[in-house]
């Protein structure tokens, strides 16, 4: 049996660290998945998996736990970079700045909170206090982005091996923050006496008028004389509005209209337009009419309608006018899916590798537009690695470059968690126009993601192990618990009572705001289970982007400003 107990004690073995690596994962992931009081922390068990192994004994040489750790955090924040670089600019519009500006209120509460618990409660003489607050922080608001990015930091203003083990303040406030987050919440309904059918309700006449970029399908008749005779780019100019003119029948001739082609009184039309303004162009056309012969005619003509996958790179980027898919293939694009969401076919409408384009025509066309934009799964299953390690490989340049500041002794560098989270977003959202494929699958976005996550945590976990029970027990944890708790809750209820009494935001809403500000997925679940529409994950993703941004950004600016 010596065999099996050097593979669980031989600490330079590689079989011994693989080992060790997939216990502490495995368990890790397998208790997360239990619910404490209808919660359960998730993945994030993985570093009280790892506290418990390194608690034990079970460890790996440092330099290896080191590297492990550092390349999972890369991969990690990199993977988020691309998931929110194509929405981070367009959260600030429209309604997005309000509730952007109330996120970034409540990110920097939280650290003023934290400051306001470490004079309060803490011997501010010790070098290691604020550090380990720092870690509490980050549990208190469920980032562990954060808690990498302060991690990493650290070894900039401590030398190697001088870092205190913040992951252990991480961990005391992190289950508490996760109910904490939640019990807020529900506080903040009983403060402002909000009622949840009536949110329910002005979330349905919300949806009624917000239509401006939902594709609407009708049939129209040809009333108007003043059209007649003038070319669809001519009522389209004048209209100032958008539409396709999918498909006209004239008669018994079923047309596809091109941008030159005239309308004729009593011509029955297939139009796809904004909902928004859909009684507008129906005002001006004519009248709605239930048409039965668009079918018997297109099937005489061979004519169909295709939804067809953007999988070419060289697509990526090109806007529908660009294209001149009514003038050069004579096809109609009238909407576009992306990530599940369907999007009127405007012109100005730039393409994205993965997008479904609805094209209608004849069958022949169809086709030919089809090989012309790809249409081929296969190639958006293959991932796209070169894009993934080119970003991480400038993210990392870009994130060593110092940047001095006056009056402080050590300069500001991103790091490698700001580094490559700046290049991924930028990737995410401006990469087409570089020729680079930045789609992935959900899944393979989740994957990676998971794994980066995963073996950070568990390096993490593993290194604090040691020193946990001494911190928690004989030293100040329970400080750290209260301290995370007050960092948790004291900005809810403050920002998210001025949220609706004054700017009267939608209760749902702000619920998602709050989950996003927090980076928590738990707080999000338990909005969408006493919500019935989008407006929590509206309001999450809203602020999701520029929140991971900041949680990450200023960990590493409180570590380099007050720690060194």
């Amino acid at each position: 049996m010596d065999w099996l107990i050097n593979l669980f004690t031989s600490t330079e073995s590689v079989a011994h660290i693989a080992l060790l690596y997939a216990l502490v994962i495995a368990v890790g992931v397998y208790l997360g998945k239990i619910k404490f009081g209808g919660i359960a922390l998730g993945v994030t068990f993985v570093l009280f998996a790892g506290i418990a192994a390194g608690h034990f004994g079970f460890t790996a040489p440092t330099p290896i736990l080191t590297f492990v750790q550092d390349f999972g955090l890369i991969l990690f924040v990199f993977m988020i970079g691309l998931q929110v670089g194509p929405g981070f600019f367009e959260s600030f519009r429209e309604g997005g700045v309000k509730m952007n500006l109330m996120a970034t209120s409540i990110i920097f509460l939280n650290i003023a909170v934290m400051f306001g618990c470490y004079y309060a409660f803490f011997d501010t003489n010790d070098p290691n206090d604020l550090p380990m607050l720092i870690g509490t922080l980050y549990g208190a608001v469920t980032n562990t982005p954060g808690l990498g990015a302060a991690n990493e930091a650290l070894s900039s203003v401590f030398d190697e091996g001088a870092a205190p083990p913040i992951a252990n303040g991480y961990a005391c406030a992190y289950p508490l923050g996760v109910v904490g987050i939640i019990g807020a919440t529900i506080a903040i309904r009983f403060i402002t006496r909000t009622r949840l059918d009536k949110e329910e309700e002005a979330l349905e006449m919300q949806d009624e008028g917000n239509a401006a970029k939902k594709p609407h399908l009708m049939h129209l008749l040809v009333r108007n004389s003043y059209i007649c005779g003038r070319t669809i780019l001519e009522i389209h100019d004048f209209m100032k509005r958008d539409f396709v003119f999918s498909r006209i029948l004239r008669g018994s001739e079923l047309i596809i209209p091109k941008r030159d082609t005239t309308l004729e009184f009593g011509d029955k039309i297939y139009c796809v337009c904004a909902e928004a303004d859909a009684e507008a162009i129906i005002a001006f056309v004519g009248e709605r009419t239930e048409v039965l012969e668009f079918k018997e005619q297109e099937e005489k003509k061979q004519m169909i309608s295709k939804r067809i996958l953007v999988t070419k790179p060289e697509i990526n980027g090109k806007t529908l006018a660009k294209m001149h898919f009514s003038s050069v293939y004579g096809v109609n694009v009238t909407r576009v899916t992306r990530q599940g969401m369907d999007l009127f076919a405007s012109s100005n409408l730039a393409l994205q590798v993965g997008d479904r384009v609805m094209v209608v025509g004849e069958k022949t066309h169809v086709e030919r537009v089809s090989t012309i934009l790809g249409n081929s799964i296969k190639r958006l299953d293959h991932p796209n690695i070169a894009t993934i390690f080119i970003g991480i490989m400038v993210g990392i340049l870009f994130g060593s470059i110092p940047f001095a500041i006056p009056n402080i002794p050590v300069p500001l560098k991103l790091g490698i968690a700001g580094g490559p989270l700046i290049i991924a977003i930028l990737i995410g959202r401006f990469g087409h126009k570089f020729h680079l494929v930045t789609y992935t699958t959900t899944s393979a976005n989740l994957m990676l993601r998971e794994v980066g996550l995963v073996l950070f945590l568990s390096s993490v976990g593993i290194k604090a192990g040691a020193n946990f029970v001494n911190t928690v027990v004989a030293g100040d944890g329970l400080l750290y618990v209260l301290s995370g708790f007050l960092i948790t809750v004291i900005p809810i209820l403050i920002i998210g009572t001025i949220a609706r009494m004054k700017y009267q935001l939608n209760y749902f809403t702000i619920m998602g705001m709050i989950a996003g500000s927090y980076t928590d997925p738990p707080a999000l679940a338990y909005a969408n289970s006493v919500c019935s529409k989008e407006a929590p994950a509206i309001g999450y993703s809203t602020v999701y982007p520029l929140t991971m941004f900041l949680r990450i950004f200023t960990a590493q600016l409180i570590i380099i400003l007050c720690c060194g």
